[in-house]
């Protein structure tokens, strides 16, 4: 099986926010990638990386930064696949900084935006985005809403 969803990050120091989306997706037993690459330090990897994702059958990008946060931004400009963009906290204004960076994208260019540090739930929404396709991934989520109902956690 290739992987559907492709997870990418400014920096190999974000990798510790970002780990628990690739934890939720080997929940539901989505193939995922993961890899680091700058937005600014090298946009060309960037540029080849997500322009490759449709053919190496990727169906959604999740695309984790800090600070001026562009790595979102820049994925979903040049990509037809929904992008969920992770703000993620630094040590100037804990994230407000990649949050608002991240939602106040030009028209044209959405980027579906989850909290700070918000990996998890940007996972759950890929997943929740292959579902709409995908009959058995649907039950699995009904079950795990249902768990959370139950007072179950991720």
């Amino acid at each position: 099986m290739s992987a559907l969803v492709g997870i990418v990050f400014g920096s190999p120091s974000d990798q510790d926010v970002m780990a628990p989306a690739g934890v939720v997706l080997e929940k539901f037993g989505i193939e995922y990638e993961m890899e680091a690459m700058s937005a600014h330090r090298n946009p060309e990897r960037v540029r080849s990386y997500v322009m490759g994702a449709e053919d190496r059958g990727l169906r959604v990008l999740i695309a984790g930064a800090g600070r001026a946060a562009h790595l979102p931004g820049v994925v979903a400009a040049l990509t037809p696949l929904p992008v969920i963009g992770v703000p993620i906290e630094g040590p100037l204004m804990g994230g407000l900084d990649a949050l608002l960076a991240i939602v106040q994208m030009p028209s044209g260019v959405p980027v579906a935006t989850v909290a700070v540090n918000g990996a998890s739930n940007a996972a759950l929404l890929a997943v929740q985005m292959l579902a709409t396709g995908d009959d058995t991934l649907r039950k699995q989520l009904r079950e795990f809403k249902d768990g959370l109902a139950r007072g179950l956690r991720l």
